[in-house]
């Protein structure tokens, strides 16, 4: 039987209606790695802080089930950013993404013909020499002419392309016109049979599934489908069919069928929990009162007060002089920057680790580098690290001061306030064995944020496993 490729695509929707966090991401890539799919497609890095972050999150917390990500055409450095954020997964795969309709060729890549030819097979080469596992996908390929269709996928499997999937964008045709659609590219390109082929139907007419597994009949080794689908080929339906037609299909599938509903529960859960927490923005505004540098300590204690924390001597202090270094940076303190600043600095364990000085270099042609010096007993230890990224090179450090490593189970970042001046609230969350630590950093400097955070969240798990 041959074994074909289940990709699920589910982080990759764009939608308003699944705007998942940070937590909720990794928490998807653990259930779809239960679930038994063979890939898992995630976006590709565009915030370099955050997207890189997150793809080396979830190759820690899967186990079986492959990465695959994106790179973007004709682009070296975004090709080096998404190798490094996938260079401790088991088995990367690249994704190429390519228009090969001539309306998205001229008008939204504003490329020719020849030119987006050159483009493909230059990309394809350069993801190979890095990688061994690269899958091409034609963009809108069921509009596409037939020619440079040809043409774009023969040169995507002569510069190294192991799988090259076929998408059919708009998503109405019928199982059999999709079919004929299948049986011409094999015709049309001998060599695809070298290869693994993919398919991406869309549901616009509510055949995407159908579509699918006709696409198996005729020769497709691998579909892309999702759990939480709102275009893709749903992954209940078609484990389903594939499972109970495996015979007739001379196909398997490494999703199990007896498992598959009661994770894409679970999943749906998580999915209606990230909606509802997302469209919740907002939900208290300023009233207009604040402090300023001027505010003595029993003035901003009073403004606690007033939040409903009742905070000891000692908490009030820290309080005060976190308040003060804020301060001393912008010319006003909100009391939604206030509440911010109790929840970062007070009610804490001892700082077995405190942050000295911090130095960061980064930029488009250079890899980010934090210096990070922290204090403990009284002495000072410091390492340096290159990372993807300023955050990433940040916690990297901390890492090789401490000796320790602890999986990021979540990292959120938001700003506090708006403006030039806006504070920003990092939430950074380790897992340690069984348990969750959470850490929180306010800052105008977003990566000063996040080091206070991740030291924050360190400082806990060090305290708790000395009273131990």
């Amino acid at each position: 039987m041959r074994q074909i490729v289940i990709s699920d695509a589910t982080m990759k929707q764009n939608s308003e209606e699944l705007r998942l966090t940070f937590k909720e991401k990794i928490e998807l890539a653990k259930l779809l790695d239960k679930s038994g799919v063979d890939l898992i497609e995630l976006d590709s890095i565009k915030d370099t802080r955050i997207d890189a972050l997150l793809i080396k999150s979830i190759v820690a917390a899967v186990n079986n089930s492959r990465i695959a990500v994106p790179v973007e055409l004709s682009n070296a450095d975004n090709l080096e950013r998404t190798c490094v954020a996938l260079k401790n997964a088991k088995n990367p795969r690249l994704q190429v993404c390519a228009p090969t309709s001539a309306v998205q060729i001229e008008y939204l890549f504003h490329k020719k013909p020849e030119a987006m030819l050159e483009a493909i097979e230059k990309t394809v080469s350069a993801c190979r020499a890095l990688c061994n596992d690269i899958e091409f996908v034609a963009d809108d390929a069921t509009r596409s002419e037939g020619d440079f269709l040809s043409k774009a996928i023969e040169a995507a499997i002569g510069a190294g392309a192991t799988t090259v999937t076929l998408c059919d964008t708009a998503g109405t045709m019928l199982p059999s016109e999709f079919a004929d659609f299948i049986r011409r590219q094999y015709d049309a390109v001998p060599k695809l049979r070298e290869v693994t082929l993919g398919v991406c139907c869309s549901n616009t007419i509510a055949m995407a599934d159908a579509c699918a597994v006709m696409a198996i009949a005729e020769g497709a080794g691998q579909l892309r489908a999702a759990t939480h689908s709102f275009t893709e080929v749903s992954l209940e339906n078609v484990t389903r069919i594939l499972t109970a037609k495996a015979d007739s299909l001379d196909s398997c599938i490494s999703v199990k069928a007896t498992q598959i509903s009661r994770i894409i529960s679970q999943i749906e859960r998580l999915c209606h929990t990230g909606k509802a927490q997302n469209t919740a923005e907002g939900a208290e505004n300023d009233d207009g009162i604040f402090l300023t540098i001027h505010d003595t300590e029993e003035a901003v204690a009073k403004a606690t007060v007033r939040l409903g924390y009742d905070l000891s001597a000692e908490d009030t202090q820290k309080v005060y002089s976190a308040f003060r270094q804020i301060a001393e940076k912008k010319e006003k303190v909100s009391f939604k920057e206030l509440d911010a600043i109790v929840a970062s600095s007070a009610m804490q364990v001892p700082s077995t680790y405190k942050l000295d000085t911090y130095v960061i270099t980064s930029g488009n042609t250079i890899s980010a580098t934090a210096h990070i010096k922290l204090i403990k007993n009284d002495n000072t230890v410091e390492g340096v690290y290159i990372g993807d990224g300023s955050i990433d090179a940040a916690f990297q450090a901390i890492e090789k001061i401490t000796g320790c490593h602890y999986e990021l189970d979540d990292f959120q970042l938001q700003a506090v306030t708006e403006g030039r001046e806006a504070m920003g609230q990092t939430v950074v969350k380790l897992r340690a064995g069984d348990k969750v630590y959470s850490g929180r950093g306010i800052s105008t400097d977003i990566v000063g944020a996040g080091i206070q955070a991740y030291l924050s969240a360190l400082n806990k798990i060090v305290y708790e496993e000395e009273m131990e």
